[in-house]
């Protein structure tokens, strides 16, 4: 009996005893930063004394990184695709049909064949007749070919622009024509797009599209077409020597999805995103030959493409997916066969909280679906580990632990391959539900970062033994994080009992400014008197006492949402505002949701002139804005002008909340210029997106 205590006890006081040195662990130190010349309050890492700018000796480019992985792991595999084997329609009862794929294994190329490629599709490039200081796009989905380019192009010392798949036709004719690109590496379904606005793109001379099957030709402009596989072929015949950047050279031009207007370039240099690599390969544990990630995110974020230069760097292996092929449930993958990560079954992967939502609501409705017996068991287990994760003594820890990974989480850590020891989340907020979700159902501790493009995603991360929800982490081991005073907004690094503040970010992994863009940069980029560079997010934050950082509010009136859209809240109320049932009117959104909502403050006169017209009776302008068609006919007129204005269809309300009372400064709810005081209407109607009418 003794020893059967000592059993269940003894990793119940050791687990605990660990909790409570996290619990107390100081991840964040003050850090000097008075050069800087404005004050603020900064934290830096508690590791190390100033930014990381490289963690390997002797490397300074992304160039020199790759080449030297390539060498140390010439026989290992680095990247791999799915072979397709059937790609067939369904036609559903209503008329709408849908592809569905068979997918087979991993064909794998090992770090030697991917860089004899990288090397051959370089030289290739410049026989097609791609010159030096000329720039390349890259308008794919993320897939092996994106990365071989990527790497090549950076051999040649080119700079790369980056592009969305999903860009509509004004942002890549932008994006191109801004940055004066000649060639552009795309995918079948992206040269269809550019072939459409050939008339439209001044520069582009020459398209090497990735699918060598059933590739498109146009004859009607005066590009050069090359497949993929050409260009590498005429590479490997006349091999032409590297043409290796400086640190200081930029490597890549990425153009955001775009908020307010048209996408803005943000130009990186190598050193730049060599500072954020290293400082994440110094915050995720083990990372090494071992790991296997799942790459499905756009490359042309600045997550993945960080994320896939760190993988590569250490000798792990990346397998491509994608959103709509990700488990074996995805839409995109034939019943009865098999998703990616069940296939790949990989150790790391990076994600967005959309994809974990996914993850999670599909577990609980099958859980629920289930009932009976299976939901009880399900239900106990994950409250007895949520019991414990929070600190409870009576949750479940030790062997009662085990037992439950065993009888109830193994099936759901089947999803993502049933190996997942780290997930990377960035993007937006994650959910406090969600973070524990995956936690206990996945076993996997999840690094919450905090970044933006301009910082080459470099900011915050939370580390592997930081369980706490609601917080971003402490400062990467590249960036200072400092917080400076925003009297108009109430908040100030005095409050108590935490600093708060304007986010400013500061360090090599910040990046040079827009391109062509000057303005811009100038408004929200500053140098300090020892030369590093400082962003300003927009973004407002608290210090916790450990030293991490938690996002409260946003300075600026841009809000992105749940999968990764931005609203310009001013831009929405301007296009809804020239309805005539409206007298005022704010939108409110958040990025744990992915619609917006709006408060109008209805239009005595107007709307009261309707309801005369229709026969409506009513007792006063209160009742009239509570009656459901009332709400309708608003809500109806709402839709009409958000189309008028040619709002995208995330930007208009999908509810709304009608007000008979004016705002005015007397009521506190706007300045005396009548702008909108959004926190103070926040607080005074108790904002709650669940609580509106639709």
């Amino acid at each position: 009996m003794s020893a059967y205590i000592v059993g269940v006890l003894a990793p119940l006081v050791l687990t605990l005893a660990l909790r409570s040195s996290r619990k107390g662990k100081i991840r964040g130190l003050a850090a000097d930063v008075e050069g800087e010349g404005e004050g603020g309050y900064a934290i830096r890492n508690h590791r190390f004394a100033s930014p990381v700018e490289t963690a390997w000796e002797g490397i300074k480019t992304l160039a020199e990184l790759f080449e030297q992985a390539c060498k140390q792991h010439g026989d290992k595999n680095l990247l791999g695709t799915r072979k397709l084997i059937s790609r067939e329609t369904q036609v559903h009862a209503d008329g709408r049909s849908f592809e569905k794929l068979h997918l087979g294994d991993y064909e794998w190329m090992s770090y030697g064949q991917v860089f004899e490629t990288v090397c051959n599709f370089a030289s290739g490039l410049v026989q097609v007749g791609h010159t030096t200081g000329e720039r390349v796009a890259i308008f794919a989905d993320t897939r092996e070919e994106w990365f071989i380019a990527l790497q090549a192009c950076f051999r040649l010392n080119l700079t790369v622009v980056t592009m969305y798949a999903s860009l509509g036709e004004e942002a890549i004719c932008h994006s191109l024509n801004e940055t004066e690109v000649t060639t552009v590496i795309c995918g079948n379904k992206e040269l269809k797009k550019l072939v459409d606005i050939s008339g439209q793109i001044d520069t582009v001379e020459r398209v090497i599209c990735m699918d060598d099957d059933d590739m498109l030709s146009d004859e009607s402009s005066s590009w050069k077409i090359f497949s993929y596989s050409e260009v590498e072929q005429i590479g490997r015949e006349k091999p032409v020597d590297a043409d290796l950047p400086l640190p200081a050279d930029v490597a890549v031009i990425m153009y955001t999805s775009g908020s307010t207007g048209l996408p803005k370039g943000v130009m990186m240099t190598h050193s730049n995103v060599l500072a954020t690599v290293s400082a994440v390969m110094t915050i995720v544990p083990g990372l090494g030959g071992k790991d296997v990630y799942l790459a499905y995110l756009p490359l042309a974020h600045i997550l993945e493409l960080a994320a896939e230069n760190l993988i590569a760097a250490v000798g792990s292996s990346i397998g491509y997916g994608s959103p709509l092929t990700l488990t074996d449930t995805s839409s995109k993958i034939k019943r009865g066969t098999k998703g990616d990560a069940s296939t790949l079954r990989p150790t790391l992967m990076a994600s967005v909280p959309a994809i974990l939502d996914r993850v999670r609501d599909g577990v609980r409705k099958k859980v629920d679906s289930a009932g009976g017996v299976s939901k009880k068991l399900f239900d106990l287990a994950y409250g007895r580990r949520l019991s414990a994760i929070n600190g409870s003594w009576f949750g479940a820890w030790g062997l009662e632990k085990l037992l439950w990974t065993f009888l109830v989480f193994r099936k759901v850590r089947a999803i993502l391959g049933g190996r997942i020891r780290f997930i990377l989340s960035g993007g937006a907020p994650l959910s406090a539900d969600t973070q524990r979700f995956i936690n206990i159902c996945l076993g996997a501790p999840i690094g919450q970062g905090y970044g933006l493009t301009e910082t080459c995603a470099g900011g915050t991360f939370s580390e592997y033994d930081d369980t706490s929800v609601g917080r971003v982490g402490a400062p990467l081991p590249c960036s200072y994080i400092k917080l400076i005073d925003w009297p108009e907004g109430g908040y100030l690094t005095s409050d108590s009992p935490m600093p708060r503040g304007e986010i400013v970010i500061g360090g090599p992994n910040v990046t040079l400014g827009y391109f062509k863009n000057d303005e811009k940069t100038k408004e929200v980029y500053k140098v300090d008197k020892r030369g590093l560079r400082w962003f300003y997010t927009g973004d407002v934050g608290q210090f916790h006492k450990d030293g991490c950082l938690e996002i409260i509010d946003r300075k600026k009136d841009i809000v992105k949402l749940q999968h990764g859209e931005y609203v310009s809240l001013g831009k929405v109320e301007a296009g809804l505002s020239v309805s005539p049932y409206v007298d005022n009117i704010m939108v409110h959104a958040n990025s744990f949701h992915s619609y917006c909502v709006a408060l109008v403050v209805a239009s005595q006169p107007a709307l009261e002139s309707w309801a005369l017209q229709k026969g409506i009776n009513f007792d006063d302008f209160t009742s009239l804005c509570q009656m459901e068609e009332t709400l309708k006919e608003v809500y109806t007129s709402l839709v009409k002008a958000a189309k008028t204005a040619r709002l995208e269809k995330f930007e208009i309300p999908a509810k709304i909340k009608l007000l008979p009372e004016a705002w005015t400064p007397e009521s506190g709810l706007v300045t005396a210029a009548l702008k909108l005081k959004r926190d103070v209407i926040r607080k005074t109607f108790k904002l709650d997106l669940a609580n509106f009418y639709s």
